[in-house]
């Protein structure tokens, strides 16, 4: 099914393995992406199930009506498309697209320390999901609070270089 991913490149989850289609060894797929057919864009997924991590090329895949399939390759039948529900489908980071300035991926925002404009540490950002509206971040320290990434009203600035995000955020809130 191919090797082990490689453990020093960081890793971005874009999805799971659903459930199975059809009989020649097909794939359901649930898709984190925007839209969600961009997952079967990447080449290379690594799959993660029980601990074990298998790097496995994508030989083809698509938007069929509501759900995104793939086929992934030396998977050929049910059976053995079986053993890859609930897999955890990864990509490296150094694969995504770049992205256009004042933009970011949530997992490059993910770990960064978080100050107000005043310099007082509200924590780091355990992680981020959004409203519909608008992201959120999930900053940890002394406590949990909960921050709208909203640029310009309170996101002053983001240095990924320093692992910085200052924010207009009042630490009483």
């Amino acid at each position: 099914m191919g090797s082990m991913s490689e453990p020093s490149k960081k890793k971005v989850l874009m999805g799971y393995v659903s459930s199975l289609m059809g009989i020649k060894g097909w794939i359901k797929v649930h898709s984190y992406t925007h839209p969600r057919e961009n997952i079967t864009e990447f080449k290379h997924w690594i799959l993660s199930l029980d601990g074990v991590e298998r790097l496995i090329e994508v030989h083809s895949g698509r938007q069929q009506g509501r759900t995104i399939v793939a086929k992934l390759c030396g998977i050929d039948d049910p059976d053995e498309a079986m053993t890859l529900i609930g897999a955890k489908i990864f990509v490296y980071r150094e694969n995504l697209p770049a992205c256009s300035p004042g933009e970011y991926y949530w997992a490059d925002l993910e770990g960064l320390v978080v100050r107000t404009n005043k310099n007082e540490l509200l924590g780091h950002v355990e992680y981020l999901f959004s409203t519909g509206e608008h992201d959120v971040m999930v900053v940890v320290g002394e406590e949990e609070r909960m921050i709208p990434f909203v640029r310009e009203r309170v996101i002053c600035d983001v240095d990924l270089d320093l692992g910085v995000i200052i924010v207009d955020w009042d630490p009483a809130y």
